[in-house]
C-alpha cells in the first residue's frame, strides 16, 4: 500500500489492529512517545463481565462487543472534537467493528471507508508466533486472554482490500514497527 498521508491541522485517530498477541500495546506506547499524542487501550474500555468471559476461554458475542466499540468510537470522536492525535490500541477484527470506530469521524460517509482522520494499521504475524507470545504472557500474569482464544480471532479477522488498511509485519522490532507507521501515514 502507498502512503496515505493524515491532513495536518485536525485532530487524527490511529487505530493499532490485530489479534492478541500482535503488539498493539508495545506499538502504541512507544508511537504516542514518538508522536506526543494520548492513547487509549481497548482493554481498559471492556466491562468486568468481557473480561471474565476471555479469562473463562468464552469467545465475546455481537452483544458484548458492540457497546465496547460504540464506547471506543466515543472516546475518538471526544479527541477528533478537541482537535487532538489520539492512538488507539484494539483487535478491530471485521469489517464492521471497524465501521463503528470510523464513525468517531463526525464527517465518514458509512460504507465509504475513506475517512480522512480515522487510520488503521494491522499488526500482521503468523499463528505461531502470536501463541507464542499469548503463552508467554499468561505465563507472566500479565493478560485475561488466554491462547486458547487465538484461533477464534484469526477466524474473525476480516480485511477488505478496498479499506486501505496499512498492514505491518508485526515480527520487525518494535521501533521498526514505528518507522514504519510514521512514514506510511505521513505522520
Amino acid at each position: 500500500m502507498g502512503t496515505t498521508a493524515i491532513p495536518a491541522g485536525g485532530g487524527k485517530a490511529i487505530v493499532i489492529m490485530g489479534v492478541s498477541g500482535s503488539g498493539k500495546s508495545t506499538i502504541i506506547e512507544i508511537l504516542a512517545k514518538s508522536l506526543n499524542c494520548n492513547f487509549i487501550d481497548a482493554d481498559d474500555f471492556h466491562p468486568q463481565s468481557n473480561k471474565e468471559k476471555m479469562r473463562q476461554g468464552i469467545p465475546l458475542s455481537e452483544e458484548d462487543r458492540i457497546p465496547w466499540l460504540e464506547a471506543l468510537r466515543d472516546a475518538l470522536r471526544d479527541s477528533l472534537d478537541n482537535g487532538k492525535t489520539i492512538l488507539l490500541g484494539c483487535s478491530a477484527l471485521q469489517t464492521r467493528y471497524r465501521e463503528i470506530l470510523r464513525c468517531g469521524d463526525p464527517n465518514y460517509e458509512l460504507g465509504s471507508y475513506v475517512s480522512l482522520v480515522v487510520k488503521f494499521v494491522l499488526l500482521d504475524a503468523k499463528a505461531e508466533v502470536l501463541t507464542a507470545r499469548l503463552n508467554k504472557r499468561a505465563a507472566e500474569g500479565k493478560h485475561f486472554m488466554p491462547a486458547n482464544l487465538l484461533q477464534s480471532q484469526l477466524d474473525l479477522l476480516q480485511i477488505e482490500e478496498s479499506e486501505g488498511i496499512l498492514r505491518v509485519d508485526a515480527t520487525l522490532s518494535p521501533q521498526e514497527v514505528v518507522s514504519t507507521v510514521i512514514a506510511s501515514l505521513s505522520l
